[in-house]
């Protein structure tokens, strides 16, 4: 391709000597360059790409996209002023603008990317449509898939894969856009059809500042959204309620708690962890001559969870205005079975295990939120406590933890450092350590404190009687907690279902 057709896609700061050649491809990694490739020099949160400028003209690269011109390099360097922005727009147009072929749809939320995108996925599918799926777990172009590197990846493979799925006649494309995409512009070229934000809380503040930031560059997804597209929003969730007047887009608000908006979802029953609720259509909608009048059906999840619910309120607006019959929503729900470690059911019989991420304090909030909805006898809460993340989010899990110990009857927790089931990036500190042990402290909570995670779970599953219910909570040092307990239940004898 013609470099100087690429270079129309972006604003350019100097003048160049010649344009008019031929670019064999696009790399912002240097041990990636071949022969005739364009490199982008990217500033990333540990490296900076100008620091590689003579590797990768060393290596055949042609011409290189900088922010700064350095003088002692042997290659024609175009400078811009943003050279991710200018990557993502490049990549876009060496691809030939893939989402402009494809129906996109961009979820964002603190908690429930993942399983949000998963459902809408399903409900797709269930309609006969050929669809695409970019998240956290893997990247999946029809038949096929791969695993992820990133929760959102880097606008050149971003692009590359977008064109793999037009060229393979995907249609629809669900995709997870991380808080880290937004800020670093990797999803600034894509035409979205579709864009939701339906929670926000506190999460990756120390990535990106400050709360304020990080809620300023999750909601540009909605702000930034074209007339053409749709916005939907939870009105049940302050900071995306505060969106409904902030974007172009054409907004269809939703509420489980509120009737304010668009739709609702009503009658809500959680009693036995798993939602059975009915959807109502409050105000008229249309899309591609599709009119949506007010009505009302019934919805079954298998997933549990209230915080199912709220991304399966996203998920069924998504399938209507794809023009999915309700009739095939409602199937696709009932039949889909989540994500892993998504308030997961490990066992049920004589009492219940559930298995959840708990991850920041929204997601722990909305799962203590779901507890709270449930029918048990005794809860008994296993966690893993969560490492290298810093003793403040530690101590703000701890505090919603002990918030809501009242109303559970919660008056002890068993923690575990989980040592032998972390890699060393995940370790608990002495520090998030006892910030979590101040915070139960101060409430009067007594810890059972174990170094390993096998034996914080049987000490669970030893105190666990007819109709309870044990939580497995918490991130990395968590991760095996269901194995464990398959592996205790199994040596008891116990016949899993």
């Amino acid at each position: 391709m013609k470099l100087n057709n690429l270079l129309k896609a972006i604003e350019i700061q100097n003048n160049p000597t010649s344009t008019n050649i031929d670019i064999s491809g696009i790399s912002y990694h240097s041990q990636k360059v071949t022969e005739d490739h364009l490199f982008v020099c990217i500033r990333g949160y540990k490296t900076d790409g100008h620091r590689y400028l003579e590797d990768a003209a060393n290596r055949g690269a042609k011409v290189a996209i900088v922010e700064e011109i350095q003088e002692n390099v042997a290659i024609s360097q175009i400078l811009v002023e943003n050279s991710r922005i200018a990557l993502a727009k490049i990549a876009a147009a060496y691809y030939n603008r893939p989402s402009e072929k494809l129906k996109m749809i961009g979820i964002t939320a603190t908690n429930g990317k993942t399983t949000t995108s998963y459902m809408v996925n399903a409900i797709l599918e269930q309609h006969a449509l050929k669809t695409g799926l970019i998240g956290t777990v893997n990247v999946k172009n029809g038949e096929t898939s791969i695993p992820a590197e990133l929760t959102t990846p880097e606008s050149l493979e971003l692009q590359y894969f977008l064109n793999e799925m037009a060229h393979n006649d995907v249609s629809h494309v669900s995709m997870e856009v991380s808080s880290a995409a937004l800020e670093m512009h990797r999803v600034e070229a894509v035409d979205y059809d579709i864009v939701s934000l339906h929670n926000i809380s506190k999460e990756h503040v120390d990535t990106h500042g400050s709360f304020e930031r990080y809620f300023e560059v999750k909601s540009s997804l909605i702000r930034d959204a074209s007339e053409h597209s749709f916005a939907i929003l939870n009105l049940d969730d302050a900071y995306s309620a505060s969106l409904v007047d902030q974007t172009n887009a054409k907004v269809i608000a939703f509420g489980v708690n509120s009737n304010k908006g668009t739709v609702r979802c009503k009658d809500l029953d959680l009693s036995t962890g798993r939602a059975r609720f009915t959807f109502e259509i409050l105000k008229p909608f249309t899309v591609d001559n599709i009119e949506y009048k007010p009505s009302q059906f019934n919805v079954e999840l298998s997933v549990p969870g209230l915080h199912s619910v709220y991304n399966s309120m996203t998920a069924i607006i998504i399938g209507l205005l794809n023009g999915v019959p309700i009739e095939t929503i409602q199937q696709s729900l009932k039949e889909f079975t989540g994500v892993p470690r998504r308030f997961e059911f490990i066992y049920e019989d004589k009492f219940k295990v559930v298995d959840d991420h708990f991850a920041n304090p929204g997601n722990i909030k909305v799962t203590l939120q779901t507890i709270h909805f449930m029918d048990y006898n005794n809860l008994h809460v296993v966690y893993a406590i969560r490492g290298r993340r810093g003793a403040k989010i530690n101590r703000d899990n701890a505090e919603i933890l002990a918030n809501w110990a009242a109303e559970l009857g919660i008056n002890e927790v068993t923690a575990t450092r989980s040592i032998s089931h972390t890699t060393e990036k995940d370790k608990v500190t002495d520090e998030e350590l006892d910030a979590f042990m101040d915070v139960m402290a101060e409430a009067n909570i007594k810890v059972h404190l174990y170094d390993e995670l096998p034996g914080a779970i049987v000490e669970s599953l030893n105190k666990a009687m007819e109709d309870d219910l044990v939580l497995l909570a918490g991130c990395q040092g968590m991760d095996y907690g269901a194995g464990v307990v398959l592996d205790q239940l199994s040596q008891a004898g116990v016949k899993m279902k």
